[in-house]
């Protein structure tokens, strides 16, 4: 799965560019590919273009922000550092009148190595006090209820509310998506997350657990649930971005490595 930086980062840019297309129509801007959704759903975001070697300016971003506005969008930017290192310092002194300041969030990308045995498998048992249940959940389970646990598992908080998951529901029936729960010794789920398999590569995404249910190894047991899910796919290369240091160390112990640094730049 993972020879050196330098083979992986192409790998991780095609899926970057490929994943949002089954929802989303393009536009080029300058060095920018502009995902726009299509219907209902959440906004996407510019990248640099696949394959785009070149420097990237103050100017160049102001021009895909505009786009962006103009299209009723979020101006949402997303790259990875190593891959294209001159957005970086172009984002920051970025702002075409009247636009909001971008705030960059640079969060450690990881990836799976080559000795899936590390990962698979691991973090299935939990502290004797909790038995956590983690399974891949089908389009008959409660996805409003996973997803409201997820997000308030992000938000901090153990007060859960539904989440409508009618995208959700769209990519898993397409088999672009697939959905972790991890319940608790009563049946009440505590954490979820999900992958996103696309021609032999997928991201873990949305890995959650609720507060009241945080430090008894289950963000592990679901970790593993995904991966074994993606494996089983025949997926060749799984990688996730950790929201800081400690959370990468959490991935790091149950054998990801870190390669660079993906960035998302969106109004402070």
């Amino acid at each position: 799965m993972l020879g050196g930086v330098s083979d992986v980062l192409p790998v991780l840019e095609t899926y970057y560019d490929t994943a949002p297309r089954t929802h989303a129509r393009t536009e080029e801007v300058g060095p920018f590919t502009l995902f726009l959704k299509q219907g209902a759903g959440w906004d996407y975001y510019a990248r640099p273009r696949l394959g785009f070697t070149g420097e990237i300016t103050s100017a160049d971003v102001d021009a895909v922000r505009t786009r962006q506005r103009d299209s009723g969008v979020a101006e949402n930017l997303e790259w990875v550092h190593e891959t294209t290192p001159s957005l970086l310092a172009a984002v920051t002194p970025s702002g075409p009148p009247d636009h909001p300041v971008l705030s960059v969030a640079q969060c450690p990308l990881l990836v799976l190595p080559a000795d899936p045995s590390l990962v698979r498998g691991s973090g299935r048992r939990v502290d004797a006090d909790v038995t956590a249940r983690v399974r891949t959940v089908g389009l008959d389970d409660d996805l409003d209820r996973v997803f409201g646990v997820i997000h308030a598992g992000f938000e901090g908080t153990d007060t859960v509310r539904p989440r409508a998951s009618t995208r959700q529901v769209a990519l898993m029936r397409e088999g672009l998506l697939s959905v972790v729960a991890a319940s608790d010794r009563h049946g009440n789920v505590v954490g979820g997350g999900s992958h996103s398999p696309r021609d032999g590569t997928t991201e873990l995404t949305g890995i959650a657990v609720l507060p009241r249910a945080r430090r008894r190894g289950i963000g592990a047991a679901i970790t593993a649930a995904l991966v074994d899910d993606a494996l089983d796919r025949g997926v060749k290369t799984v990688f996730l971005s950790a929201q800081d240091d400690t959370v990468a160390r959490v991935y790091q112990r149950v054998g990801f490595v870190g390669v660079g640094t993906a960035c998302i730049a969106e109004p402070a």
